[in-house]
């Protein structure tokens, strides 16, 4: 256990491995005031040194623009010290107060107002639980009103512990404070498209403020993935802070180019055997050994006959210590173990697992029903992704290789955006210079207006949603929105609450990975949109996924949850889609509500001003059903045989 899990005695920690303060400085700015333990070992409680990996801890802590608002929270991700271990998670609890309110005022506290956050940083991802304990304290500590009062403090970093130390990271308590009841009531039908952004590992930028708004709404979305909170981040923030120009020229030459990252096309990978072989890698500091697992594939297309292979090159966790980059490399060897080639055998019942009838079945929607959480789920290490896996692969290896997940990012760390070692991101922002750069990223998510603006129009189209798609969706708002009024129900009932929505979720991920194993799977694979599973196949989650076996598959129905044969509800549902997504069906719209209000001021259509509200609604509706009919198929998919 590195000394970063340890405390100053050498005993082992919780899962609390700091708790500390961030302040504003009128000169220095932001800076750590108080830290227990010190977050370097041997310094003083008081310090204001900072391991280099955690450099913008601060910045985060103390998030930009704070002084705008009395109080906030945030959660923020650090990366490991040392090179060693999983993601930190950070939680904080901003507040302000008047200076002369303090009964002890410090010299330096020159300014009409004071700005403090106190913040934990833990092994685990419990973000609401942690929040709710830490708005106590800090609600406590500022009614002090003298920061020199630190017993407090201290006893959060003991209660913390001694409550949480055997805390396990399956139940409801890790989904405290997420709601995804509240996103489908502000996102409605964008939801699903949030989802398949993510699964595309594409750039995401969450924009809005306060920063307890941001957080919340980004780490929702997440929570939509089956395991993902509880085991699927723990690599999701292996990151090096910028230093000088100097060293940074140095870190360039070793860095592979972003394409590194995925090489080969999709069918090449689609047609792969992996395995693991290990080997010993001496590493450059104190000449101790670094045991490195090395992925293994075999692109049988396109390949010399003297065995020399394409090798698929991922970035492996980086080590902050280091200048150099390591890189794992696909040694070919391992294929010659004979378990692997018992592979194919295994793929082939899997997929011959259905009958033919059931393929395109007549019965209604597959929906969950509730069931007992029973605690035994097994979980196993992912042979490929390092992460904690259950019997069906979840959580996707989304957040690794370089994906980074970072619900807050402070404005020094705009860099990232721009890394030849970031492949991707969802990150979320308040400051107004990440949401102007829109080359930085795929999509920006406006959280105010639930807008999601996408700069590609390529990618439009492949997320535009299919006809079973948008049945999925409308019936997840349909039932949420149904006892909404409900002050004393709302949001605890099975249908329509949090854990329904993800559980819906959960049926809808499990039956897209169970159709990509099936032959003659197109018009299964075109419910979910074909050009989407395409795309997505040549991802770094699904080719990790699909490396392994998952038995428990086999008894998941492919089908979308919500396929069948195109009716005029669909029509309609789609026209009521693309009248709220689309441009020139805003304009119906304002005209529509135009031409109601002169109708009910003058109680008939007469007058130039109805004229011509109607003129420019016929125009709106001419140029808009133009494009409407001339969609892509991807838009309006052959539909299945069936009925919904």
């Amino acid at each position: 256990m590195d000394k970063a899990r340890r405390e100053g005695d050498g005993g082992p920690r919780g899962p609390v491995l700091h708790i500390v303060v961030v302040g504003f400085h009128h000169k220095k700015g932001c800076q750590v005031e108080f830290s227990y333990p010190p977050l370097i070992p041997g310094e003083g409680h008081d310090s204001h040194t900072l391991p280099e990996e955690w450099k913008y801890l601060p910045f985060l802590a103390l998030p930009d623009g704070a002084h705008n608002y009395q109080e906030d929270t945030v959660f923020f991700h650090l990366p490991p010290r040392n090179g060693n271990g999983a993601t930190v998670y950070g939680i904080s609890c901003y507040r302000q107060i008047e200076a002369k309110a303090l009964k002890v005022r410090q010299a330096d506290i020159t300014r009409e107002t004071v700005q403090k956050s106190v913040c934990v940083l833990s092994k685990l991802p419990l973000y609401g639980l942690l929040q709710a304990k830490l708005q106590l304290i800090t609600h406590a500590y500022f009614e002090e009103k003298d920061f020199s009062q630190i017993s407090i403090l201290k006893e959060l970093y003991e209660h913390m512990n001694g409550s949480l130390g055997g805390t396990s990271l399956e139940g409801s308590q890790v989904y405290l404070g997420l709601s995804p009841r509240d996103l489908v009531l502000h996102f409605r039908h964008k939801v699903l498209i949030l989802f398949k952004l993510i699964l595309l590992e594409k750039k995401v930028l969450f924009y809005i403020s306060p920063v307890n708004r941001l957080v919340g709404a980004l780490m929702t979305v997440l929570s939509l993935f089956p395991g993902m909170i509880e085991h699927g981040l723990s690599d999701c923030s292996q990151y090096r802070p910028r230093k000088s120009m100097s060293e940074d020229s140095g870190l360039q030459e070793n860095n592979l180019p972003a394409d590194g990252f995925i090489s080969g096309s999709a069918p090449d990978v689609s047609n792969t055997s992996l395995g693991t072989v290990m080997k010993i890698k001496a590493g450059n500091h104190g000449g101790d050994a670094a045991l490195k697992t090395d992925q293994v594939e075999d692109n049988s297309k396109g390949q010399e006959p003297n065995n020399s292979s394409r090798y698929l090159k991922i970035p492996s966790r980086p080590s902050p210590e280091s200048s150099e980059s390591d890189w794992e490399t696909l040694d070919p060897s391992v294929l010659e173990d004979p378990n692997l080639k018992e592979r194919g055998q295994v793929e082939s019942d899997q997929t011959n697992s259905f009958p033919k009838d059931s393929l395109l079945s007549d019965s209604p929607p597959i929906t969950v029903q509730p069931q007992a959480n029973t605690g035994q789920v097994v979980l196993i290490p992912g042979l490929i992704s390092g992460l904690e896996e259950d019997q069906y692969g979840m959580p996707l290896a989304i957040f690794t290789k370089g994906y980074l997940c970072l619900p807050y990012m402070a404005l020094q760390q705009h860099h990232l955006l721009s890394d030849v070692a970031v492949r991707g991101f969802v990150a979320g922002a308040t400051n107004i210079l990440f949401r102007q750069q829109k080359h930085l990223s795929d999509a920006i998510v406006e959280v105010e207006e639930a807008l999601i603006q996408i700069h590609d129009p390529e990618l439009r189209k492949l997320l535009s949603p299919t006809t079973a798609d948008l049945r999925f969706s409308d019936y997840l708002v349909r039932h949420v929105t149904e006892n909404r009024d409900d002050v004393f129900l709302d949001g605890t009932g099975w249908e329509g609450g949090d854990e329904w929505i993800r559980a819906q979720f959960a049926v809808y991920i499990h039956a897209l990975l169970a159709a990509t194993l099936q032959f003659d799977n197109e018009k299964m694979l075109s419910d979910y949109g074909t050009t989407f599973v395409t795309a997505w196949k040549n991802t770094h989650n699904y080719r990790v996924w699909n490396s392994n076996k998952h038995p428990a598959l086999t008894e998941i129905n492919p089908n979308h949850p919500f396929q069948g044969q195109y009716s005029m509800s669909d029509m309609k549902l789609r026209f009521s889609h693309s009248v709220q997504n689309s441009e020139r069906g805003k304009k119906i719209g304002n005209v529509m509500v135009t031409t109601s209000r002169n109708v009910v001021q003058t109680g008939k259509a007469v007058g130039q001003s109805v004229g011509g509200a109607f003129s420019s609604a016929k125009t709106a509706m001419s140029s808009w059903l133009s494009t409407f009919t001339t969609s892509t198929p991807q838009s309006l998919p052959e539909p299945p045989n069936g009925k919904p």
